[in-house]
C-alpha cells in the first residue's frame, strides 16, 4: 500500500510540474507575441512619421540593420517596394490577412510563416492616405527556437521540482501510513499513536469498535463458559441417578425418588436451553419487530393468574393494582418481561412474602412495576443482577430452579423498546423492578 501511495503521490507530483511547464510556456509565448507585435506597430507609426519612405527610390534607411523587413503594396495589391526581396519575382499580395485587415480597417496585423521566405514572421500593415498599403515585419524563429535559451534553466527547475515532490511524496505517504500499521500492530493501545488531526476521530472510531468487539468476545466466552457449567450440572444429575436405576443398585422407594430428581433436573434443563435460544435470539434476531396497541393491564392480569399456583407452592402471595393502560409494544414481548420480573420476584422471596405488580401511567411515561418483599439485592450487586447467568445467592437459584437469565431476556426487550430500568432494593426488605415506556408523542 505504501509503494502504491507513493508512487501516486509522484505521479500528481509529475503531472502538476509539466502542466505548469506547458502553462509557462503558452502563457510566455503569447506575452512574447504581444511585446514583438507592439514593437512593430511603434517602429511602423515612428518611420511613418519621419517621411523616410516619401521617396521610395532614394530612401537611405537600411531596415536590415533592425531585423525588420518593409513592403509597399499597392491598391492593386501589387508589391512596389520589398527591403529584402526583389519585387519583380513577388506575388500580388492583396489575399494576405494583414493587408486585407489594413485595407478594411486602416490597420493589420498576423503571424504566420511567409511564402516568399520561408520563416516565421509578424507583419503589421497600416493602409496610407494614398490607398497604399504600407507593411513591417520581423522575422522570429519557431516557438522551440524562441524559447530554447529558457529551456536549461526550465529543465534544472523540472528536476528539482521532481526531487522535491518525490521527498514530499515519501515523507507524506510515511505520515500517512505509519499511524494505520502502528494500528494494525497494536490495537491495544491506540491513545498512544502520534498522528496528524485529521486523523484522530478515524483512530477514535477505530478503538471504539475494537473495543466493543473485545467486549463482545469476552461476553460471549463467558456466556459460552457459564452455558457449558449450567448444563453440565443437570445432565451430571440425570446421568448419576439414572446410572443407579440401571445397575439395580435403587430399591423402590429410591427409584421413585431419583426419578422425581431426574424430572427436576430434566425441566430444569429444558427451562435453560429454552431461556438460552430466546436470548440469542434476541442478540442476533434481525426480523421487524411488530407493534401493536395492547392493554398491559388486562397482560398483567392473565400473567398473575398463570403464575398464582407457582407463587403458592413458594408461599408467595401474588397482588395486581392499577388500571387499564395501553402501550404500543411487541405481545409476546410483554409477556415474556411481565412472567421473568413475576417469577423472579417469587423465586427470590421469602415465605409468607409477597409480590406486588402494579400497572399505571404518567404524562410521559407507561410504568409496569413489580415488588417484592424478598431477600433483596446488596448495593454491590445492583449494577450487575441484569447480566447473563449473574445470581446474588447461587446456591438459593439453584434451589428453586432459577436459570439466571430472567434479566438478562428483561434487559434485551426493555432496549427494544427503548424503555428505561428502575432498580430498588434494601436488603431483607425487598426489591422493586420498575420499566419506564415512553409514550408516543403525538402530532
Amino acid at each position: 500500500m505504501k509503494k502504491k501511495i507513493n508512487m501516486q503521490f509522484l505521479i500528481m507530483s509529475l503531472t502538476a510540474i509539466l502542466l505548469t511547464l506547458g502553462i509557462s510556456v503558452a502563457v510566455s509565448y503569447n506575452v512574447l507575441k504581444k511585446e514583438i507585435m507592439q514593437n512593430l506597430k511603434t517602429c511602423t507609426h515612428i518611420l511613418m512619421g519621419t517621411g523616410v519612405f516619401d521617396d521610395m527610390e532614394h530612401m537611405e534607411y537600411n531596415a536590415s540593420k533592425d531585423n525588420l523587413r518593409i513592403t509597399l503594396i499597392g491598391e492593386d495589391g501589387k508589391v512596389e517596394y520589398d527591403s529584402d526581396v526583389d519585387i519583380a519575382g513577388m506575388e500580388n499580395h492583396e489575399n494576405r490577412p494583414e493587408i486585407e485587415q489594413a485595407v478594411k480597417d486602416g490597420e493589420g496585423e498576423s503571424i504566420r510563416t511567409s511564402e516568399t521566405v520561408g520563416q516565421s514572421m509578424f507583419y503589421y500593415a497600416v493602409r496610407l492616405s494614398d490607398g497604399r498599403v504600407f507593411r513591417v515585419a520581423k522575422e522570429t524563429g519557431n516557438l522551440f527556437s524562441i524559447l530554447a535559451p529558457s529551456f536549461p534553466i526550465a529543465i534544472v527547475l523540472a528536476m528539482f521540482l521532481a526531487v522535491l515532490g518525490a521527498v514530499l511524496a515519501h515523507y507524506l505517504t510515511k505520515s500517512i501510513v505509519t499511524p494505520i500499521e502502528q494500528m494494525a500492530n497494536d490495537m491495544d493501545h491506540l491513545e498512544s499513536i502520534c498522528t496528524y488531526k485529521e486523523l484522530k476521530p478515524f483512530i477514535t472510531t477505530i478503538q471504539e469498535q475494537h473495543d466493543d468487539i473485545k467486549k463482545n468476545a469476552d461476553m460471549r466466552q463467558e456466556f459460552t463458559a457459564n452455558v457449558s457449567h449450567e448444563l453440565k450440572t443437570p445432565l451430571t444429575s440425570i446421568s448419576g441417578y439414572s446410572e443407579l436405576i440401571e445397575n439395580g443398585m435403587a430399591n423402590d422407594e429410591d427409584v421413585v425418588r431419583f426419578a422425581g430428581e431426574i424430572h427436576q433436573s430434566a425441566n430444569r434443563l429444558l427451562t435453560l436451553i429454552n431461556d438460552i435460544i430466546r436470548l440469542s435470539e434476541l442478540d442476533v434476531s434481525t426480523e421487524v419487530i411488530l407493534y401493536e396497541n395492547l392493554d398491559l393491564y388486562e397482560m398483567a392480569v392473565k400473567c398473575v393468574s398463570m403464575l398464582e399456583m407457582n407463587a403458592g407452592k413458594h408461599d408467595v402471595t401474588l397482588k395486581l393494582v392499577g388500571k387499564s393502560t395501553h402501550l404500543n409494544a411487541n405481545k409476546e414481548m410483554m409477556n415474556e418481561l411481565l412472567y421473568n420480573l413475576c417469577d423472579n420476584a417469587i423465586r427470590y422471596n421469602k415465605k409468607g412474602g409477597s409480590v406486588t405488580v402494579s400497572v399505571g401511567e404518567t404524562n410521559d411515561n407507561v410504568i409496569l412495576s413489580v415488588e417484592d418483599t424478598g431477600i433483596g439485592i446488596p448495593d454491590e450487586h445492583k449494577n450487575r443482577v441484569f447480566e447473563r447467568f449473574y445470581r446474588v445467592d447461587k446456591s438459593r437459584s439453584k434451589q428453586t430452579g432459577g436459570t439466571g437469565l430472567g434479566l438478562a431476556i428483561v434487559k434485551h426487550i426493555v432496549a427494544q423498546h427503548h424503555a428505561k430500568l428502575e432498580l430498588n432494593s434494601e436488603i431483607g426488605v425487598g426489591t422493586k423492578i420498575s420499566v419506564l415506556f415512553p409514550k408516543k408523542k403525538e402530532g
